[in-house]
């Protein structure tokens, strides 16, 4: 028996491909630049492999997808996303951070961790079941944009054309244990105001100084309701700044942002109506949508990741999960400890283990044994 692309071959012979091929798809993602905004080519890279396999990938700016080959619209549907895009390499990088260099069992190169091994593994997975008849899922692959700028030219510009889905995998580095919830993201621009004076003299009101106090407060606050799953919210300040350009005014604003990371015992606004009851600033959410979000442990596809022996856990970083009106679970090969760090990598077992992973994960929800 034959298919387009060639003689059928048996479960661990097409994995085993498929593990090989995925390798180097990711070194060619790794050589071709694709900051935020920027990912064009890695698009056009990934929907160009797809078509290779006889398989027609639907383009929508930076956003790459496709259907398995007997799409039912009578079957509920799975989403199977990750991203391309990268954040810029930081001054830390000892290697070039688009040559995909391999040393000592280990991948180099930007975006090789986060989320390049993920997005490759599924990829790979959705290429495993493509051509089999009978699933009880339809299974839709998307790769796409602006994940690491939470930008609206991504996953949220490409679901409107998706259709209706039941619930998704969301490639990110988790060890391929599972992230079945996910803290939310909310990102404040905070000023405080004051009166601008020259140093030398007891003139003016210094913003900084007010900032100072706000600022501890947001070092010291505990939110009192503390998640099972995600723990305490977590609020840093990441950035200050004053609109000086001379060392001997006395400032009149000083800008801070604070990180927000929320747990589900709070939402956006109960947060933001406590945080701006204590400080003396203005206070300006950037966005309202990366809210936190989580699956059911008693959901199908946690159950079988569950019995592959792998872990259940609550994520503190955010995803375009946040983004889904649907069930999502995050996993995915790599270690969440290495995306963004200079000299970022991925272990080459972790690549053909994501392949595997994703393939034995799948399995027995969507194949009727």
């Amino acid at each position: 028996m034959s298919s387009a692309n060639g003689p059928i071959q048996s479960g661990p012979e097409r994995a085993a491909g498929l593990e090989a091929e995925a390798l180097e798809l990711l070194k060619r993602l790794i050589a071709e630049p694709s900051f935020s905004k920027e990912e064009g080519k890695t698009a056009g890279i990934i929907a160009a492999y797809l078509e290779s396999k006889g398989i027609r990938a639907g383009r929508l700016q930076n956003n790459v997808w496709a259907k398995n080959k007997y799409f039912d619209p009578a079957k509920p549907t799975i989403l199977l996303n990750s991203h391309h895009d990268t954040v810029k390499p930081n001054k830390g990088y000892t290697l070039d951070p688009f040559e995909p260099l391999v040393k000592e069992g280990r991948l180099y190169g930007l975006g090789s961790n986060d989320a390049g091994g993920c997005l490759v593994s599924l990829i790979a997975a959705f290429l495993y079941f493509y051509e089999q008849e009978g699933l009880l899922y339809n299974l839709l692959l998307a790769a796409t944009a602006e994940e690491e700028i939470s930008g609206h030219n991504g996953i949220e510009l490409l679901l409107p054309e998706l259709g209706k889905i039941a619930w998704g995998i969301v490639g990110e580095p988790t060890k391929l244990q599972l992230a079945v919830a996910e803290k939310g993201l909310l990102v404040l621009d905070c000023v405080s105001h004051g009166k601008a004076g020259h140093a030398a003299r007891e003139e003016g009101e210094n913003a900084i100084y007010k900032a100072i106090k706000a600022i501890e407060w947001f070092h010291s606050y505990r939110a009192p309701k503390v998640s099972e799953l995600l723990g305490p919210v977590k609020m840093s300040v990441t950035v200050i700044d004053t609109d000086n350009k001379a060392h001997n005014v006395v400032p009149s604003q000083c800008h801070f942002v604070v990180d927000v990371r929320v747990n589900e015992c709070y939402t956006f606004e109960e947060l933001l109506g406590i945080i701006r009851g204590a400080v003396d600033c203005e206070v300006t959410p950037r966005s309202l949508r990366m809210r936190s979000s989580g699956i059911a442990v008693d959901h199908p596809i946690v159950q079988s990741g569950l019995r592959l022996g792998r872990t259940a856990y609550g994520s503190p970083t955010t995803s375009d999960k946040a983004l889904m009106p649907f069930p999502a679970l995050k996993t995915g090969p790599g270690d969440s400890a290495r995306s963004h760090t200079a000299d970022e990598y991925i272990l080459l077992e972790e690549v053909a283990g994501g392949v595997r992973g994703y393939i034995d994960l799948l399995k027995p929800v969507i194949l009727s044994i």
